[in-house]
């Protein structure tokens, strides 16, 4: 699996310690930064991670800012995507089980990096259910015309 992760300013230290996660997990990795302390747009990390994810250079994506809403948001607006904004482990694996979510975004004020990196391993690490859930998620494919 190859994973595409990017950040903000607010989320540069949990960013690197979930690339080495994601190295221990056997996986593949495509950092698109940021590698600065000072103020930049999440959108300009935010969209081309998840842009990645849509059309294909990246299996899921991983976003992380000071809250994790606006990477939320901006990645949300990226055709095929379905960004889960998660701060705890049940959400982790349901997202993955029950909506197929491609993008996890995080915040690093709001969570430390011990149950960030729990949450990271939980959500690339649980499969898709399908089954009665599939029907839910092909009403947003219908819905974004894909």
């Amino acid at each position: 699996m190859k994973v595409a992760i990017g950040s903000d300013h607010a989320g540069v230290e949990l960013r690197k310690e979930i690339i080495s996660l994601i190295e221990e997990l056997g996986m593949e990795v495509e950092d698109v930064g940021c590698e600065c302390d000072t103020s930049v747009d999440y959108p300009d990390y935010a969209i081309p991670v998840a842009e990645k994810v849509a059309n294909g250079e990246a299996d899921r994506g991983i976003l992380i800012c000071g809250t994790g809403i606006g990477m939320s948001i901006a990645a949300n607006k990226v055709k095929g995507i379905r960004c889960a904004l998660v701060h705890d482990l049940f959400s982790a694996k349901a997202t993955r089980q029950h909506n197929d979510s491609n993008v996890l975004a995080m915040g690093e004020r709001v969570i430390g990096p011990g149950l960030a990196l729990e949450i990271a391993k939980v959500w690339l690490t649980t499969e898709y259910e399908g089954g009665r859930h599939g029907r839910r998620v092909d009403k947003i494919s219908q819905y974004e015309g894909q």
